[in-house]
């Protein structure tokens, strides 16, 4: 089952420009594909569960993917390709300043010149097999000239949990670990796959996941899924602390509040809109994107490292923290050629605050500070970030009914707001 998010007041506008003017009928040829929202992203019910069963925050470009698989690597004509300007590595690396110089535009079609940091381990905890994972990642790094990667699958139960009947719990896999290795290529990476997106099997591969990156010396757990917020939560807040380990969620695609981003252990990485030029595709501006999750929690009260900003949270703990790219329609190329939704894979174009926790986990690896945990990685990110290391998005607005708004400082759109180099993370 697949949700179509369809603007059909904006469609019917376009189309009547374009009988109207010329240069109209020329925009109308860059439309994008509508978005779709996979299976694996809907809400599950559980009933027998003591806490929802998990989803992923992917959504797509389109309803498959955009480029077939199965062609030479790298593969002649993109991805990136003419006519798209989804983001890369090389992109997203010049957007937040993580190579110098970086380049006018930051075009994706254009820039080339990727991350080249990451030392110790991330983690990545996903639900069911990915049994393309090595061959992906290894044609994605080929594709985007990328270092090679330290890369192992493990399952959490020593037993191969098997597939995911709709594959996109296979697609958010590949986001993850291409992504993660993009901004941290010297990283260690696991891959941990946990039998089920059940609270129990999730929160059993959280814990092996941070004992592999605690063995490691240390680094991040990321985690690309979640559910609403329930009244039981603070009971697996324990879960997300290890020493030595920063555990990442994403705050979610849609507007309300998610666990376990709403965790006070845990970095909540909410989504942006990273906006181009539909003509040369060159970097305009960053803003909030308006369906990333974000707020005051129901259940979490503020944390010590919130204090500073009590006057916007009040008692509850707001997430998100930070935030990067999430709006699938500034999204970015991924290689999965696992079937999706019974069709074959290929590149797709992904967005979500799956992108955005990614990106995140490895920018904060790559940062080689490696905190003892995530309550000082926190810290850190509080009394230093609004400072030097983020940039303050103050456009766009996200939320219930559109009603909140960034500004000046902390919002509840993108936290203290994206990344802007290695500092302070």
């Amino acid at each position: 089952m697949r949700i179509r998010i369809v603007f059909s007041s904006l469609a019917l506008l376009a189309l009547l420009f374009s009988f109207a003017h010329p240069a109209a009928a020329q925009r109308l040829n860059r439309r994008q594909p509508q978005i779709t929202v996979p299976t694996s992203s809907l809400d599950q019910v559980d009933t027998t569960a003591t806490a929802p069963r998990a989803r992923t925050n992917i959504l797509v470009a389109g309803s498959g993917p955009i480029q077939p698989a199965g062609l030479p690597v790298p593969q002649a004509g993109g991805p990136p390709a003419p006519g798209y300007f989804y983001e890369t590595p090389a992109s997203l690396a010049c957007i937040y300043n993580l190579v110098y110089p970086a380049a006018p535009g930051c075009n994706p079609n254009v820039v080339d010149t990727n991350p080249n940091g990451g030392s110790r381990a991330i983690a990545i905890v996903d639900a069911y097999d990915d049994p393309n994972a090595v061959s992906d990642l290894d044609n994605f790094i080929a594709q985007f000239a990328l270092p090679p990667a330290r890369f192992e699958v493990v399952h959490a139960t020593g037993t191969n949990p098997g597939l995911d009947p709709t594959g996109g719990w296979e697609l958010e896999e590949s986001l993850d670990i291409e992504y993660a290795h993009a901004m941290a290529p010297h990283a260690r990476l696991f891959l941990v796959e946990a039998a089920s997106p059940s609270d129990t099997d999730l929160f059993t591969a959280e814990v092996l996941a941070a004992k592999l990156v605690a063995r490691a010396g240390g680094g991040e757990v990321s985690n690309s899924w979640g559910s609403e917020e329930f009244t039981t939560e603070t009971a697996y807040d324990s879960v997300f602390v290890r020493p030595g380990v920063v555990f990442l969620a994403s705050s979610g695609d849609a507007p309300g509040t998610n666990y376990p981003s709403s965790s006070p252990n845990v970095v909540a990485v909410g989504g942006t809109s990273t906006n181009r030029d539909p003509n040369l595709g060159n970097f305009l501006y960053e803003g909030a994107w308006n369906n990333t999750s974000g707020g005051p929690s129901e259940v979490e009260p503020r944390p010590n490292y919130q204090n500073g900003i009590a006057a916007i949270a009040g008692p509850a703990r707001v997430t998100p923290d930070i935030s990067a790219d999430g709006n699938p329609n500034t999204g970015a190329w991924v290689l999965d050629t696992n079937l999706y939704e019974g069709e074959p894979g290929g590149w797709f174009a992904v967005g979500g605050t799956s992108l955005s926790v990614q990106v995140m986990a490895g920018i904060v690896n790559s940062a080689g500070t490696f905190h003892k945990s995530s309550a000082e990685e926190l810290s850190v990110i509080y009394s230093k970030g609004f400072l030097v290391g983020f940039n303050d998005v103050q456009a766009d607005n996200c939320g219930p009914y559109g009603g909140y708004f960034t500004t000046p400082g902390y919002d509840f759109c993108t936290g203290v707001g994206s990344p802007h180099g290695y500092f302070s993370k």
